[in-house]
């Protein structure tokens, strides 16, 4: 890796004009900074981190809790955005600390501490949820943070909560059109509880395209908490009806494997199954799943937090010039759950 002697003796300039001109630009003269940022670009150097958080008195520092795992197959949604959060931030000379906590009061208490010790600059808080004390929390006691999961049930304007989010209505929404296209006449849905700000997103997105009457809806409509299991009796239930769903739609891949394994197990393997976080056990088994774009979730995450340069960006509640949230659009990959039955369909 180039040092700072590398780059004085590139620049032809001492080790303290570098340093100038990457602590305090203002002070070095035009023509000397642009030769020594020409020799930093060239070289590929960076500036040492430990060095820096020294300087400024900032640990560069991202906190992170983890969730609880449910099941394997859900926790890969988390794996993958920590996995990329770490990439990124890595990228940026930020680091990121994780911690475990039972439930958000005693994850707030470890935000206090963490706070208090000057352990860490910026907070990403996961699965928002309906009355989350944390987001109020560190409003009120001005602690940067932005969540991956939008404000359920307050105001997703207020400049004070930074957020991204991916839209789960848009996906569900686009895979049901999809299946209706193809010439699916009923496409049926699996789903978690409301309230679930997440889960009551991704079955408005079938409501809005499935095109049943308002009962129908509800007939075809099932309500189950998440898991393989869960997926499988609620698929099982569904096509044992008098007129069965041609197509269904799920709110994660842990319910659609279920639903793909009871329609092949009931000699249904033709009915084309749709899940939704397109994690690897969906790419394993060859099941459609609406993906999310994980890179462009973290990478607005710390644009967010941190701005282009890498310092903390403090919100400003008076001033509406620049976003202060990100809502993604996932995209459908289909694989053979899909594939092979909508061929049947359409004659293709």
């Amino acid at each position: 890796m180039p040092t700072v002697d590398d780059v004085a003796e590139a620049a032809q300039v001492s080790r303290q004009t570098v340093s100038n001109v990457i602590n305090a630009p203002e002070i070095v003269r035009e023509q000397t900074r642009l030769r020594v940022q020409e020799a930093i670009d060239r070289l590929g150097y960076r500036p040492h981190a430990s060095a820096r958080r020294l300087r400024t008195r900032k640990s560069s520092t991202i906190g992170l809790r983890l969730d609880p795992l449910r099941d394997g197959i859900s926790g890969a949604v988390l794996d993958r955005f920590v996995h990329k959060l770490a990439e990124q931030a890595d990228a940026r000379d930020l680091r990121v600390m994780i911690f475990t906590a039972n439930g958000a009061d005693d994850e707030l208490s470890h935000i206090r501490r963490l706070r208090d010790g000057s352990d860490i600059d910026a907070f990403i808080l996961i699965a928002t949820f309906h009355g989350d004390p944390r987001i109020a929390w560190l409003i009120e006691h001005e602690v940067p943070f932005v969540s991956f999961g939008r404000p359920w049930g307050t105001a997703v304007d207020d400049p004070r909560h930074r957020w991204v989010d991916v839209d789960g209505r848009a996906g569900v929404r686009d895979a049901t059109a999809r299946l209706r296209a193809a010439g699916c006449s009923t496409v049926a849905y699996i789903g978690w509880p409301s309230p679930s700000g997440t889960g009551d997103e991704r079955r408005a997105g079938w409501e809005e395209a499935c095109g049943l009457s308002a009962d129908d809806r509800y007939r075809y409509q099932v309500v189950t908490e998440d898991g393989v299991d869960q997926g499988a009796i609620s698929a099982r239930h569904l096509l044992s009806m008098a007129e069965p769903p041609d197509a269904i739609v799920c709110a994660s891949d842990s319910l659609a494997l279920g639903a793909s394994m009871a329609a092949t197990e009931d000699g249904r393997g033709d009915v084309p199954i749709i899940g939704f976080d397109n994690t690897p056990v969906a790419s394993a088994v060859g099941l459609s799943s609406i993906d999310q774009p994980l890179d462009e979730v973290v990478a607005a995450a710390l644009t967010l937090l941190f701005g282009p340069e890498g310092d903390v960006v403090l919100p400003n509640p008076d001033s509406n010039e620049e976003p202060t949230n990100r809502l993604l659009v996932p995209r459908l990959v289909e694989r053979r759950s899909t594939h092979r039955a909508l061929g049947e369909i359409t004659g293709a």
